[in-house]
């Protein structure tokens, strides 16, 4: 699952980042004579509608995560669905600012970021202290995340180790 996310963020990086790379048109030079009078309605700023992903591939990414999150921290039935519902909330929000924010990637990273701290929160509240966490080691272990035990990594060149 790790792999195709990070796969998939490959693929669309150079494409992102090209799409950044626009230039505004340069404005024509007015005609003496011809001048129009500004609307206010070129003022405002246009308002895109909201694209939506497809409901079956938000499914079936929730279904997946919940099933694994099934298996791994021994869910019961009531925690099943509560998680389920919390993790299509949490897909369904990501897949939004994926497509939204595709030419704002701070914006979209953002949004990401706070979708899965309120989903956190969210699971904090439904999983028992030590489900929860089992599922933040594990989250760690995923992300790259170091503990905190014993010294991560070599010194920098030229610098003494902590032992010397």
């Amino acid at each position: 699952m790790k792999t195709f996310i990070i796969a998939a963020l490959l693929a669309t990086t150079p494409t992102l980042l090209l799409a950044q790379t626009t230039t505004k048109p340069k404005p024509k030079p007015a005609v003496a004579g011809t001048t129009k009078p500004r609307t206010s309605a070129s003022a405002a700023a246009p308002t895109r509608p909201m694209a939506t992903p497809p409901e079956a591939q938000v499914e079936a990414r929730a279904n997946a995560l919940t099933s694994n999150m099934q298996k791994a921290l021994a869910l019961n039935p009531a925690q099943v669905e509560k998680v389920r519902q919390i993790n299509l909330t949490s897909v369904r929000g990501v897949e939004s600012a994926r497509l939204n924010y595709r030419q704002e990637v701070r914006k979209m990273a953002s949004i990401v970021d706070d979708i899965g701290q309120a989903r956190l929160s969210a699971l904090k509240n439904v999983l028992s202290p030590a489900q929860f966490d089992k599922y933040q080691r594990k989250r760690e272990e995923k992300m790259g995340v170091p503990n905190a035990q014993g010294i991560q990594g070599n010194p920098a060149p030229g610098l003494p180790s902590q032992g010397e």
